[in-house]
């Protein structure tokens, strides 16, 4: 299928902004086109709510999602095409050092037509109000146990840093690349005045994906979901683990409006 031109895109993509509906950018291998269109996407949004200023922590932040939703997926055709068990650890250690090997630009794109032949797109969907822009990449598959461990405590360990330099130097030799991107959104949203909280990352066997969530405020006055749910369970005097199973119990995936493919 041929792919839009630079000009066709933005009149799509303006068209979907005036009516709010939800743009979703997909992708098997993020390429300079497919860069181009997820910054076409960050820039009409935050024009339209003349938010501009926050085009470079919009941007940079999922494109890094991106590609880290990418490098997940290497490592699951890894695990695949070895027949390498995950359950066990001598062999997980063993998909871990052949995933290392593989995270250069040259060999991830070699792997699209496995991404494609086993089903394993990127989705990036954009959801926006004139109030806040919120992100959500995500992967056909849920986190094993051992990589929601390992990216939690990277999560946590990345608390103690301020600078993106010393996080990197701290952790330029880690063996499991995947939670490294994830830990610098957190960090660069919080060099940014942004709260940590504000991304986030879930995974669902019922659902079958993992999703990283970015919540971007536009207006000083925006509360987000953060906080509403601690104002609704301090109202019904609910515990989060009752307040967050009730909310999972009714939840519905919403829709997705207009889709690129990059």
């Amino acid at each position: 299928m041929a792919k839009k031109s630079e000009a066709d895109l933005r009149t799509d993509i303006n068209k979907a902004i005036e009516i709010y509906q939800p743009i979703t950018f997909v992708t098997f291998y993020l390429s300079d086109y497919g860069e181009m269109v997820v910054k076409l996407i960050s820039e009409s949004i935050l024009r339209r709510f003349e938010r501009f200023d926050m085009m470079e922590i919009v941007y940079t932040a999922a494109k890094e999602l991106i590609i880290n939703a990418t490098k997940a997926n290497i490592k699951r055709v890894l695990f695949h095409d070895r027949n390498l068990n995950p359950d066990n650890p001598e062999q997980y250690a063993e998909g871990l050092r052949l995933f290392k090997d593989e995270l250069n630009e040259d060999n991830v794109r070699k792997y699209v037509p496995k991404f494609r032949a086993q089903n394993l797109p990127v989705h990036a969907t954009f959801y926006y109000s004139p109030e806040v822009l919120n992100i959500k990449v995500k992967n056909a598959f849920p986190l094993l146990p051992q990589e929601e461990k390992r990216i939690r405590d990277k999560f946590y360990k990345a608390r103690s840093f301020s600078s993106l330099i010393d996080f990197y130097t701290e952790y330029s030799d880690d063996t499991e690349g995947a939670g490294l991107g994830l830990t610098m959104v957190g960090i660069l949203l919080d060099n940014t005045g942004i709260d940590r909280h504000a991304f986030t990352l879930y995974s669902n066997k019922i659902y079958n994906e993992t999703a990283a969530k970015l919540e971007i405020p536009l207006t000083d006055t925006y509360v987000s979901k953060r906080r509403r749910f601690e104002i609704e369970r301090e109202d019904r005097g609910l515990s989060a683990d009752e307040l967050r199973h009730q909310f999972q119990a009714k939840s519905i995936e919403p829709y997705t409006g207009p889709t690129t493919a990059g």
